[in-house]
């Protein structure tokens, strides 16, 4: 192994990575398999894959091309090199309008070729849903297709010329009339004519085996379009001339409702005749809201064309009257049918758990069937997964008779992998009785290829084997695959796991406590790796900023996998590796919500933290921010906060400090509030309580570092009529670990910050003495679902919490780490947002109208826990126009503070909202109701953000800009 890295280091200008980081983030794709490869080489060129393949044909080491490691059947791993295309060879190298081609290297994602081509009213046809990730050279190499293959086919409808060298290093041009075919191809194809006319289904989804019929002389010998589909067994693909097709100017979506999904399987070929873009289908189960769906158990997606919105809406408007539906909905403006596909798209992760938690798996993930047999064929499926007592739900391209679907499978025992065996074997024979294909989209890979002889026959099967020998005569090309391949029930990427859950201290309910279960939820769909930005989204700000698979949410989750296996990765908890791996989450939770299997990082870093730094010496940041509410109530008892703020203003001292505690010596230390919320809270006038009343929750950030959010808080509310409440505190004495010896004013806190660094113990003893302290305001009893407003009585007073981060740690970490405390889910049922707060408990309240536009930012953590919808009413109720950036802002708490950390942090914050802010027009206000988010603007951009509650204070008492 270590002579191998020598002379591949040796031979390529490309990275090679043969250390354990780099093998663990390519064990697997997003299939149920896994294979530890010997090393992995980014090329930075031709020549680079040129010198791989020289050295590992010396070698007899296999060769795997991997584009973003998202197919399906297993097809993206193995066990000697890997070629990353996606970290050099990622260009787009021409595009051309006159002709509609583009030139594209492999690693290219599929998104930036449609928006270099969007300009021209052009696009590649083919987009699967994982087109934000996807690549190129992975489309090619499972020949993929997409939700509009009824309309432009699929890659090899999409495929002129190809670049392609051999295993021996040959280089070749892929084009019609045996343009590129290595010697000896066109004469197996010319002795076997017959076979080759008759063997094949016809079906516009057959992907299954090699594309030989491609070869026929009345289909052009077209070697490109026999090349795709390949999966990397025949040539590595180093360049290719792709077709582009005309952008409807204009499109509508008709959603068409049916009773079941076989309903809708049986309407889709139907609908085919009025020329439709896509027709997609997708059951109940699947759609976690049906809200804004028309009324059915099963939808239709049909999206339609045209020259102007009123043509394509007419072409939707006709499919709806043809079509025999019991509710139908048209959708024409482009952010509602953007939300709508959505949801479709998500759903090759929602699929991967079944409506009660239990986990799902691909492997029968897309066969297709002839368009008109489809409903048919969903009914003998479903007989199969009865008889087998298995569930899955099936969606995918019901115009082109393919569907996906996620089974339950039991991979984790071995009469659960015997069933999976027994269920692919039968399921294999009912799709060949309907004339259809194993592979509709993603390639047969492991999971099929030993299959192929019940579709082809033994006869056709040996011809796919010469076919590979003409091409790869040594069988150095991803070996196992499609021809001689590995059985469909070995190398489960399960088989390494514990079979015992490990001990760790959240209480992870969704996988029944499970660590290794929550890591399951990662199945490299890869929507973590898209490499756009996107207001819609936040998931993975860190990938984003350095493009490094090992800063993904998938490449954590994988890393984390591998810890657990023990394999690669050998000291568990006190791996280096999975360390530095995390050192870089933000702990934006945006995986939480925007991972279509609902990933939280965030939480398995603190896990991961907690057990790596146990009885050893933690990072100083951990110390100096992880327990800031420590130091800043201290300072607070002392009342010393302008001296603090004098000493951080002297440079040698402030420099002293940041090194001191682990602070990035590119930031400024904040300043700390003079007189704490609080100390002001406990002085202030009140008037007689009247109406509705609710608690005020102090903060760390409020409480010592924005208490002018806080006064403003306690101005909008009780001018909405709301009575503030202080928080209850008391004296106590703490001794030992985290609490220092002596009498102090004991407060309620969340824990934030003991949580983000992985503090676990010490955030566990710091809330239960919350709970301790609010444990009268928790009274055991179910609120009244329908308070009124008017009185108060019914509904004991919220907790109204003005940090998104700190309501985010009450609503979802606190119940997390303590589930066995009762007060804990109380609490947690308490927390409202300021916006929650005027909602619910005033809400025939009018605030003041502003007439102003705004920028700034979501917070991550109320996108990812809270929702901002109530915060998007209030702002339409004051007149405040325009929408926030989505995204990160990059300080993320502590993690924009540490040392190393910041010229990431800076590339989050340029993502999205320093430029909002920056191209706003003069009088906008700018927004942050995160403390980070506001620090983050004042340092990197000279802006100063506010809470959405300051700007409404301001309003009501009359103040000027």
């Amino acid at each position: 192994m270590t002579e191998l890295a020598a002379e591949l280091r040796g031979a390529v200008r490309g990275e090679v990575g043969f250390d354990v980081t780099s093998r663990a983030l390519a064990t697997m794709d997003a299939s149920n398999y896994r294979r530890v490869p010997a090393g992995v080489v980014a090329p930075r060129d031709a020549d680079d894959v040129a010198a791989v393949l020289e050295v590992c044909r010396a070698r007899g080491v296999p060769v795997v091309a991997r584009g973003g490691g998202t197919s399906i059947a297993g097809q993206a791993t193995g066990t000697g090199v890997v070629l990353d295309f996606t970290r050099h060879m990622n260009r787009l190298v021409g595009l051309d309008p006159a002709t509609r081609t583009a030139v594209v290297q492999p690693g290219l994602v599929l998104d930036r070729l449609q928006e270099a081509a969007a300009p021209h009213g052009l696009r590649f046809g083919p987009d699967p849903s994982t087109h934000g990730r996807c690549t190129l050279g992975g489309m090619i190499g499972n020949n993929s297709c997409g939700s509009h293959s009824v309309a432009w086919g699929t890659t090899a409808d999409n495929v002129r010329e190809l670049d392609v060298l051999t295993a021996r290093g040959r280089r070749l041009h892929p084009g019609r009339d045996w343009a590129g075919a290595p010697e000896g191809l066109r004469q197996l194809v010319e002795g076997d004519l017959a076979r080759l006319r008759t063997g094949f289904p016809d079906l516009p989804r057959r992907i299954s085996g090699y594309a030989l019929d491609a070869l026929l002389p009345e289909r052009g010998a077209d070697v490109a379009r026999s090349f795709c589909g390949s999966e990397g067994t025949l040539g590595i693909l180093t360049e290719a001339t792709v077709r582009l097709v005309d952008t409807p100017r204009a499109r509508a979506l008709a959603v068409l409702g049916y009773g079941d999904e076989s309903a809708a399987a049986e309407a889709a070929a139907g609908l085919l005749p009025y020329g439709p873009l896509t027709v997609e289908g997708m059951a109940a189960d699947l759609v976690p809201s049906p809200a804004g769906l028309p009324r059915g158990g099963a939808w239709l997606f049909v999206e339609t064309g045209g020259g102007t919105a009123a043509e394509a809406r007419t072409r939707a408007e006709t499919i709806v009257r043809a079509a025999d539906v019991l509710d139908a909905l048209v959708v024409t403006d482009a952010a509602g049918q953007r939300a709508l596909w959505r949801v479709r798209e998500d759903a090759s992760g929602t699929a991967t758990r079944m409506p009660d938690g239990t986990e799902a798996w691909p492997g029968w993930e897309d066969c297709a069937v002839p368009p008109a047999r489809l409903g048919a064929y969903l009914r003998d499926f479903r007989a199969l997964l009865t008889a087998h007592h298995l569930r899955g739900t099936p969606y995918g391209h019901f115009g082109d008779g393919c569907i996906h679907v996620r089974i339950d499978f039991d991979l984790l025992s071995e009469a659960g992998v015997a069933r999976f065996r027994r269920f692919s074997e039968e399921l294999a024979d009912v799709v060949v009785a309907h004339g259809g294909s194993l592979s509709g989209e993603h390639g047969d890979g492991q999971a099929r290829a030993e299959l192929l002889p019940k579709m082809y026959g033994a006869e056709l099967v040996t011809l796919f084997e010469r076919a590979k020998g003409v091409w790869d005569p040594d069988d150095l090309l991803n070996p196992g695959m499609l021809v001689r391949p590995a059985p469909l029930d070995t190398n489960l990427r399960f088989a390494v796991l514990p079979r015992e859950p490990v001990p760790v201290a959240f209480g992870y309910p969704s996988d029944g406590g499970d660590f290794a279960a929550a890591v399951r939820r990662c199945v490299g769909v890869a929507k973590c790796r898209t490499t756009g930005p996107s207001g819609a989204s936040v998931m993975c700000p860190s990938f984003r900023a350095t493009g490094e698979e090992a800063h993904s949410t998938r490449g954590r989750a994988r890393l984390l996998h591998e810890m657990l296996a023990g394999e690669l990765v050998t000291d568990g908890w006190r791996s280096t590796e999975v360390r530095d791996a995390l050192d870089l989450c933000l702990s934006c939770k945006g995986c939480r919500s925007d991972c279509p299997v609902g990933v939280d990082m965030a939480t398995y870093k603190a896990e991961f933290l907690h057990h790596h730094y146990a009885g050893r010496r933690r990072p100083a940041a951990h110390y100096s921010m992880g327990r800031l509410p420590q130091w800043l109530g201290w300072v607070a008892r002392t009342r010393t906060a302008r001296l603090v703020n004098a000493l951080a203003s002297v440079p040698p001292l402030a420099a002293l400090a940041k090194r001191l505690g682990g602070i990035a010596p590119e930031r400024r230390i904040p300043h700390l509030a003079a007189q704490p919320f609080s100390r002001w809270e406990r002085r202030r006038e009140r008037g007689r309580p009247r109406g509705r009343t609710a608690y005020l929750w102090p903060d760390t950030f409020t409480e010592h570092l924005s208490p002018s959010v806080g006064r403003a808080a306690v101005r909008v509310l009780e001018a909405a009529g709301v009575t503030v409440l202080p928080l209850p505190d008391r004296r106590g004495t703490r001794g030992g670990g985290a609490f220092p010896r002596g009498t102090r004013r004991e407060r309620a806190c969340c824990g934030l910050t003991y949580l983000s660094t992985g503090q676990l113990d010490q955030a566990r003893a710091v809330l239960r003495r919350t709970l301790d302290l609010l444990e009268p305001l928790l009274p055991p009893v179910a609120p009244d679902p329908d308070p009124d407003p008017a009185d108060g009585a019914g509904y004991p007073p919220p907790f109204v919490v003005l940090e998104p981060s700190c309501a985010a740690a009450l609503r979802a970490d606190l119940p997390e780490l303590l589930p066995d405390d009762p007060r804990s889910a109380r609490l947690a049922a308490r927390v409202l947002t300021f916006a929650e707060a005027l909602e619910r408990l005033a809400p025939d309240w009018t605030p003041p109208r502003l007439d102003r536009p705004v920028t700034g930012q979501t917070h991550c953590h109320q996108h990812a826990v809270l929702g901002d919808a109530p915060d998007r009413r209030l702002r339409e109720a004051a007149a405040l126009t325009g929408d926030l950036a989505g995204g990160c802002c990059g300080l993320a708490g502590n993690f924009g503070f540490e040392k190393g950390h910041f010229e990431v942090s800076r590339t989050c914050a340029e993502e999205l909202l320093l430029p909002a802010v920056r191209e706003a027009e003069p009088g906008t206000v700018v927004l942050a109701d995160g403390f980070s988010c506001r620090t983050q603007l004042e340092q990197l951009a000279g802006v100063r953000g506010r809470h959405l509650a300051e700007v409404l204070a301001q309003a009501l008492d009359g103040e000027g800009e």
